[in-house]
């Protein structure tokens, strides 16, 4: 198995090129790991290293009313602004700066506040004691002697205050120090105002909540992110690596290792790895064989048996057996760690909706400060209402702070978190995103075109028949008699094989497989061209040369148009290809010929469709919608009867790389919404780069077609299309849903708010609410996707069906049991 075989991702601004060394991001070492692709979308921002934090940090933003931070630096600067949490706990805060936030820090720690703080924030003990005490605090007046409520009551707020209260202080103080105004210090600003209003218990109430809120906004949130530490936590740090003296080779009977750190592996070094471990390398099964499992890398649940001269991927777990390994890429190139790397920096690109939320959130919140502001200042002028407030009417400044709070857009900054969650989920199965914006392009899409070779079809050619057609001497119904050495069969794959050694193209592969084993000639390449599109041509030693026998030989490989176009004369070109329309072994097959001085031969090779390929089809025709074609070079016979094999109705066939490009260009734009490429990333890089979305199986692509598609495939099929595209169209929905969820919990909590209906806790609950609904809104995404909204209830009225279903059996079993007489 081999996934991720580029070393870096291009940016797709250039459809084809690989972005230069210089320009690409190493996470260890010197080692460079894939871009994400900024062309179509947004720009790459700056991958951030595994924080003990909740995924929540990937969707929560602060709302910055000032110019960005002054104190804060480095990584926790950037994580300020890219995660939005407001200097939470200020660890990785510069003390030593010359912010004012950095100031404040400097002047916590020298009397011990910042470590009280540290210690009392977001403790979810901590928060419900606090909250306890002021719930005991408010039953006070009910319940405790008339002489002594008040005091009680008092007591209790000046207990449970300080729990949550600190490092509410703290971290508002430094937010304003630096010039930020966000939730955290709206919700101080409302909490300590409420003190010199008279109503500390409800500060103290609206502080806890919001506490509790968030801590369990962190937990829901945290449960829907596939979690890539889990990844990096379960993989060895150490290898045991096998000692071999001299040219002695590796062997059981005789091991002697020393344990290494996987770090320092080298390409080429032999590892042992026993039943139940972990590969830590990519490698190949050197001795030994066994079954190992990669579900928690592609999502494939059937165990594979690996043995001597199988590819097996790092992260793959031994269930039995043991084996000696042999190390085929370092750690920074394997597998487990560029799937950590993708999946980080998917998570962390912002689709279209999420940048437009960034860039809202900050006027938004100049907007609600100054709306609180003149709701404070101009009610007692506009509405009679009260400054401060009496017993009948609530004051206009604590109307204003209502606003504040309710008007927050936490939810709005919530919203998008359904695309984490989706890259997440899809990831789990073994399906790899650049980033959320391909989601949004992936919902949009209304057309799919697939490559032929390697795509719908295995791609293992075999070949079938070797054929003399023309120049041969005597060739009668492709056969001939012996004008090459030994004979024209055997010359033709001696010379074929010698040109394409080395290749990773299907034909070249199989061509080298058909000669293994076989007793040919001798052939030298003395020259080489490679022809994208149409062939290969070479200058070859050790073939007799019609007219000369030391004369090196010319020769070419390709399709047939391009063999025929090399003879000039028309009527040369014609016979040749009038001899492939009449070959003994009809057009069925994909063709290939070979030209060596003046003889041609045909090669004839079978390939199979995969499995399961029509039911995709047919789910992508049905449900998804879509208008499916096939695009591929090979002539029209081969491709209407794979065409014919999957249900594809509309073939394109005999294209050329550069046509295959127009049509992908052309079907984008005459389609409306856009088109989906599908293709296995060898010689089909430009058309995945001109497509809107480009899917790729990664096992088998080229650099150039890892580094331009959106989509990669870790599993070796396309099962996983239908449920990426299902799963796209839901996390759109989801997010539609989200955003018009948080707009209607800001009003219904913001106008009560400002009438004076609402106390300020109930404000604070209507508003925390809302954010934790959008939150469990947003990982329904980590739901099996449906296709429409009928699939979708059903699919609610199944779980709720199962659901009691397994509760009665459960109460039945438990009856049964205990009437069961000893």
């Amino acid at each position: 198995m081999q996934l991720l075989t580029a070393p870096a991702f291009a940016s797709s601004g250039a459809a084809t090129a690989v972005p230069p060394p210089a320009r690409r991001l190493r996470l260890s070492g010197a080692s460079p790991f894939p871009q994400p692709r900024r062309g179509r979308c947004c720009s790459r921002p700056k991958l951030l290293p595994l924080t003990p934090r909740s995924p929540l940090h990937l969707a929560r933003r602060s709302l910055l009313f000032a110019p960005r931070a002054h104190g804060c630096s480095g990584h926790h600067h950037h994580h300020q602004q890219q995660h939005g949490h407001c200097c939470h706990g200020h660890r990785g805060l510069d003390v030593h700066g010359a912010g004012g936030g950095a100031a404040v820090m400097r002047v916590a720690r020298a009397i011990g506040l910042a470590g009280v703080a540290d210690a009392l924030r977001e403790r979810v003990q901590v928060c419900c004691v606090s909250f306890g005490l002021l719930l005991a605090a408010a039953a006070c007046l009910h319940v405790a002697p008339p002489g002594s409520a008040r005091h009680l009551q008092a007591a209790l707020v000046a207990v449970a205050y300080p729990l949550v209260g600190v490092s509410s202080a703290l971290d508002a103080l430094v937010n304003i120090a630096d010039g930020r105004i966000n939730i955290h210090v709206l919700m101080a600003l409302a909490a300590f105002a409420s003190i010199f209003m008279g109503n500390a218990l409800e500060g103290g109430l609206l502080l806890a909540m919001f506490n509790l809120a968030h801590i369990a906004e962190e937990y829901f949130t945290s449960k829907s992110m596939f979690d890539v530490r889990e990844l990096k936590e379960n993989h060895p740090e150490f290898a045991l690596l096998l000692e071999k003296s001299g040219e002695e080779s590796v062997q059981f009977s005789n091991l002697s290792y020393t344990k290494v750190p996987v770090h320092d592996l080298e390409v080429g070094s032999h590892i042992l790895v026993r039943a139940g471990e972990a590969v830590p390398v990519d490698g190949e099964v050197y001795q030994g064989s066994s079954t190992v499992t990669i579900e928690h890398l592609t999502g494939e649940t059937k165990p594979l048996e690996r043995t001597v001269g199988d590819a097996i991927p790092g992260g793959a777990r031994n269930l039995e057996g043991m084996m000696i390994v042999k190390v085929t890429k370092s750690w920074e190139d394997s597998t487990l760690n560029r799937i950590v790397q993708l999946t980080e920096e998917g998570q962390l690109i912002k689709p279209k909706l999420q940048r437009w939320l960034d860039e809202f959130g900050e006027y938004y919140s100049r907007v609600v400060v100054v709306l609180s502001l003149a709701v404070a200042l101009l009610g007692p002028l506009l509405f009679k209402w009260p400054l401060f407030g009496n017993s009948v009417c609530r004051g206009s400044i604590y109307r204003g702070l209502g606003l504040m709070v309710a008007a927050s857009p936490c939810a709005l900054a919530v919203a998008p978190l359904a695309y984490a969650t989706a890259i997440s989920s899809l990831a789990s199965k073994g399906i790899l995103l650049k980033g959320g914006h391909v989601l949004d392009a992936l919902s949009a899409c209304q057309s799919i075109a697939f490559d032929k070779t390697g795509t719908l079809t295995t791609g293992k050619l075999t070949c079938k028949a070797i054929e003399p057609i023309h120049g041969h001497l005597g060739v009668t119904n492709g056969h001939s008699d012996s004008c090459c050495t030994p004979n024209c069969e055997s010359e033709a794959l001696a010379v074929a094989a010698a040109m394409e050694k080395g290749t990773t193209h299907p034909i070249g592969r199989a061509v080298l497989d058909h000669s293994v084993g076989k007793e040919l000639p001798a052939v030298a390449v003395e020259s080489f061209e490679c022809l994208p599109g149409r062939g290969v041509a070479a200058t070859l030693s050790g073939v007799k040369a019609r007219n000369n026998e030391n004369e090196l030989s010319e020769a070419s490989i390709g399709s047939v148009d391009y063999i025929s176009s090399l003879y000039r004369s028309n009527g040369e070109s014609e016979q040749i290809k009038q001899a492939v329309r009449s070959s003994a072994y009809g057009p069925e097959f994909v063709q290939a010929a070979l030209s060596v001085d003046k003889k041609v031969t045909l090669f004839h090779f079978e390939d199979e469709p995969r499995s399961g390929v029509c039911e995709v089809i047919s789910t992508l025709r049905e449900k998804a919608k879509l208008r499916i074609m096939m695009l591929t070079g090979d002539h029209e016979s081969s491709a209407q009867r794979v065409a014919k094999a999957v249900c594809i109705d509309e073939v394109h066939f005999s294209l050329k790389p550069e046509e295959k490009l127009n049509k992908v260009k052309a079907v984008s734009r005459e389609g409306g919404g856009g088109l989906i490429m599908v293709g296995d990333g060898i010689n089909d890089a430009p058309a995945l780069a001109a497509a809107t979305v480009g899917m790729v199986l990664a096992q088998r692509a080229s650099a150039t077609a890892v580094a331009v598609a959106d989509v990669l495939l870790l599993q070796d099929n396309i099962c996983g299309v239908p449920f990426c595209i299902a799963k796209a169209r839901q996390t759109t929905s989801l997010v539609k849903q989200s955003v018009a969820l948080a707009l209607t919990c800001i009003v219904f909590a913001a106008l009560p708010s400002v009438l004076g209906f609402l106390p300020l806790w109930l404000t604070v609950l209507l508003h925390e609410g809302g954010t934790l609904l959008v939150c469990l809104n947003s990982i329904r995404a980590l739901n099996a996707p449906t296709w429409s909204l009928v699939d979708d209830i059903q699919q609610l009225l199944d779980g709720l069906r199962n659901y009691f279903s397994s509760k009665f059996k459960s109460s039945s079993s438990n009856y049964v049991t205990n009437t069961v007489p000893l």
